[in-house]
């Protein structure tokens, strides 16, 4: 029984034999589409490609795609677990042609791989075509598909649009035919959403451009663009029509089960289903740089996260689980994407945090739930503004209570929470706003096919000639400009805008103007100078100077360069979790951040600063070296998790350190890097770490500065210090003494103060009412004070001082310390028997408004508000004596 594995190898190698460039899987985040929130299909990464906006070194490719369906228009959450084929995560398996070959090839190499490579019975598949698509009919009956086993569908269940206007044309579909042991009926059917016959493939003929008139005509360039899902295909090759029943997935749920102890087959395996495949999303999510946060991707990310973590909670799961199952999900799925492995650590950590502060508001939340519930008529819906709190307050998505109310029977007003949403001003958004690309960019493709992408000179000139290819104002192109406009060159120093290095500033100059460049930003590999025309105007076709403002790059580059120094500096600090989650490399300063769930130690701090400095004043040769990426990781090269790379990369080396990277096997930094660097490390001149903050969930930021700016700050630091050396009237090597010597000094000048108030007060020369001379009360001897300028703690050796003076009998002392009372009241121990100090400090501390007081017979202590009716408390005590 073959493997998900085996089958995902069958499949490519197939096509790999047809002439097909076996393309790896993009990121789960697509870099090409701002209406997709997640890559949810095969064909994202090759859309401009089928648009003819972009060409490729290739006409044909296969791919395994991994995709997410859990947010916005494509969203499969509330399915998950329930039913047998719904996923948050699946591959996507594919063939594609650009404009190579069309029906007449794409239908046989279908069918040749389903029932030879594959093996499966010619009898048990059937097809659907499009009613009209007669081509596609008459082929499938040449290869010897029966005619009662060719459906023709006349709903866009097998007409394919990419969206309301743009490529679009009929599909054929292959479905298995699992049995009449299962209900269910052939597509088209009344009985066709059975799980009888499933669909396994889609074959896409992209031959048509559907336009906003409702017009259509026929493409110049063809396509095919086919889809098979993984996990369906791997359920039917391994004897199953339950996805949940593959190799793969039976080893995750086994994973769960052996984690918290339940049955993995039992009452219980729905609980197990959700986990398996959360896991697999959450992890591949984390491993392409996205991580949990209250809106956007990250939120997505959140709402999965914590829909696992229910279920681990509905199973007994008193401790976080999920993180213990990565292990179980690298061993399955690593070979095939490398990317996994890389970013165990974090996605084990993430995780594992994640989890432990879901569990702190889960019970509460629950119990809200339950609280909510009982209040309600049988069967009646959760009110809105209910679910809105749970959200609100204690971070459950409308999803997750959904889930918890399924089990229920139960519902939630849906509309009741969109108006509390509103009305609250929502802290998070539920669907993704776009990625942010310029809308416009198919004008850069446009000029790179006609003109070529920019060749960048930068990596080793500041000052370079080029020729103007492309003016654009206003959105579209010109021949001639003044004011502001984006220029395109063939050939520039200037750097785009990318990897967190800001783009380059400077000026153009032609033989009929002057433009000073505001910034430089890149699409479709075409250089976009944005510029505002200072003098005359300028023209394509012109030659012109491009000079790169020095001091600025100078500056950038020292940034960008301690980045990389400071990067390896916090996995040696903090472990190998840490990777880049983002950087900014700009002229001012430089911000870093990583991956990393708690705030840095001083110590820590201290010691990233130290390693980053002392690989500066190494002074040693940054070198760059070109190769595949294969090779770069290869040799231990860091990459940026998600970030795109073409056949070659620049691989950055800095520092010296037997480390066993690099291929010499001492490089301290080895990155992938595109971006501008110093030559020596010692160029970037000094560095200042400012300081460690939170940047979200999950990830740390780094602020520091270099160069120029790193010694002004350290000229402040040493005019501060100078400063307070001036103050001590002390030497730097002498501080410490000198701080030892101030403090003992202040000691010694308190304990003086508070003997020199105890003399005072005993010899009646501080402010003091009720007399310090001891009078007679029932026969025994009292002393009664009232003192300022006398502290609370100097009242109990004041009164040991009065009973040793009397001998035998009662002293009442009251201090005003800093506008409240203290009280104290002391009884010789001859007399304990006859009075207790702590009766007189309470009857003493009512009058003054306070609560009451206590200590041993011979000594009590009491405080109050105010010293205002001291006469009234003395007389108090005296009460206590008379009785």
């Amino acid at each position: 029984m073959p493997s998900l594995n085996d089958i995902r190898s069958t499949f490519l190698n197939y096509f790999e034999k047809q002439g097909h460039q076996i393309v790896p899987s993009s990121p789960l985040v697509p870099r090409n589409d701002p209406t997709l929130m997640f890559t949810n299909s095969g064909m994202v990464q090759f859309k401009n490609a089928f648009t003819g906006v972009e060409t490729r070194d290739y006409n044909r490719a296969t791919s395994s795609q991994k995709c997410v369906r859990a947010g916005g228009k494509h969203n499969d959450l509330d399915n998950v677990g329930y039913t047998a084929r719904h996923h948050t995560f699946f591959e996507m398996l594919g063939n594609f042609s650009f404009g190579d070959y069309f029906k007449e090839q794409a239908i046989p190499f279908a069918w040749e791989l389903i029932t030879k490579e594959f093996g499966i019975p010619k009898e048990r598949l059937y097809v659907t075509v499009y009613h009209t698509d007669d081509e596609a009919f008459n082929i499938w009956k040449k290869i010897g598909v029966p005619e009662e086993h060719i459906i023709r569908i006349a709903t866009s269940d097998n007409f394919w649009q990419m969206g309301p206007t743009g490529p679009c044309g009929p599909c054929t579909e292959i479905f298995y035919d699992h049995g009449d042991h299962i209900w269910g009926g052939p597509p088209g059917s009344p009985e066709e959403d059975g799980d009888r016959f499933i669909e396994i493939w889609n074959v896409v003929f992209m031959q048509n451009e559907q336009f906003e008139d409702g017009s259509m005509k026929a493409l110049d360039m063809q396509s095919i663009d086919t889809g098979m899902g993984l996990e369906r295909i791997g359920a039917l090759l391994q004897g199953s029509h339950d996805n949940y029943d593959t190799d793969l997935m039976k080893s995750l749920i086994e994973a769960s089960a052996h984690a918290t102890s339940v049955d993995p087959y039992g009452d219980q395996n729905v609980h197990h289903r959700v986990i398996a495949d959360h896991l697999r999303s959450t992890s591949f999510l984390i491993a392409d740089g996205v991580m949990p946060a209250n809106d956007g991707r990250g939120y997505v990310l959140r709402r999965i996260m914590r829909r696992a973590m229910r279920h681990a909670h509905l199973l007994g799961a008193k401790d976080p689980v999920m993180h213990q199952l990565v292990p179980a999900l690298v061993s399955k799925m690593g070979a095939a994407y490398p990317e996994l492995g890389q970013a165990q650590s974090l996605i084990q950590e993430t995780l594992k945090l994640e989890e432990t502060r879901f569990k702190q508001t889960l019970d509460r939340g629950l119990k809200l739930l339950d609280d909510e519930l009982g209040g309600l008529a049988e069967n009646a819906p959760l009110p809105g503004a209910a679910a809105f709190k749970l959200y609100d307050t204690y971070g459950f998505p409308l999803d997750l209570t959904q889930d918890a109310l399924r089990e229920k029977g139960r519902e939630v007003d849906t509309d009741g929470f969109d108006t509390a949403m509103a009305e609250q001003k929502a802290k998070a958004r539920a669907a993704w706003s776009g990625s942010g690309e310029a809308a416009d960019s198919t004008i850069w493709f446009d000029i790179a096919d006609k003109q070529g992408t920019t060749d960048f000179l930068g990596y080793d000139t500041e000052v370079a000639e080029g020729q103007i290819v492309a003016l654009v104002a206003g959105g579209a192109q010109t021949d001639k400009a003044t004011g502001q406009v984006q220029i395109i060159l063939n050939q520039t120093p200037f750097y785009a805008e990318s990897g967190g290095q800001v783009g380059d500033t400077g000026v153009i100059k032609t033989e009929t103007g002057i433009a000073k460049i505001i910034d430089t930003k890149k699409a479709a590999g075409v250089f976009i100078h944005m510029a505002e025309v200072t003098k005359g105007e300028i023209s394509k076709g012109q030659g012109a100077q491009l000079t790169v403002s020095n001091t600025r790059r100078s500056a950038i580059r020292a940034n960008h360069s301690a980045t990389h120094l400071l990067h390896e500096a916090l996995r040696n600090a903090l472990g190998d979790h840490v990777a880049q989650r983002g950087s900014l490399n700009a002229e001012d300063r430089l911000r870093f951040d990583f991956s990393h769930a708690k705030g840095l130690s001083e110590a820590e701090l201290t010691q990233v600063s130290n390693e980053v400095n002392t690989y500066i004043r190494q002074n040693t040769a940054v070198e760059t070296r070109i190769m595949t990426p294969d090779d770069a990781r290869a040799i231990g090269a860091q990459a940026l998790f998600g970030e795109k790379y073409g056949d070659e990369v620049r691989v950055v080396s800095m520092g010296r350190a037997d480390t066993g990277k690099g291929l010499d096997g001492d490089t301290y930094s080895l990155e992938l890097c595109g971006g501008t660097h110093v030559k020596q490390t010692g160029d970037i001149g000094a560095f200042v770490l400012l300081g460690d903050s939170a940047s979200s969930s999950g990830v740390r930021r780094i602020e520091a500065l270099t160069g120029a700016a790193a010694n002004a700050h350290n000229a402040a630091e040493a005019a501060r210090l100078n400063g307070v050396l001036s103050l001590l009237k002390a030497q730097p090597a002498d501080v410490v003494d000198r701080v030892k010597g101030l403090l003992d000094e202040r000691k010694a000048l308190q304990n003086e103060v508070a003997q020199l108030r105890r003399d005072l007060a005993m010899s009646g020369g501080a402010d003091q009412a009720g007399g310090a001379e001891a009078r007679e009360i029932n026969g025994i001897k009292f002393i009664a004070q009232v003192l300022s300028g006398v502290s609370g703690r100097d009242l109990p050796a004041l009164i040991d001082e009065h009973k040793a003076r009397i001998q035998s009998g009662a002293v009442l002392l009251i201090a005003d310390a800093d506008g409240k009372a203290a009280v104290a009241a002391g009884v010789t121990k001859d007399l304990t028997g006859r009075v207790k100090a702590p009766d007189l400090v309470r009857a003493a501390v009512v009058e003054l408004g306070g609560k009451g007081g206590g200590g041993r017979p011979d000594m009590a202590q009491g405080g109050a508000k105010s010293t205002e009716n001291a006469e009234a408390a003395i007389a108090a005590a005296v009460k206590v004596l008379e009785a």
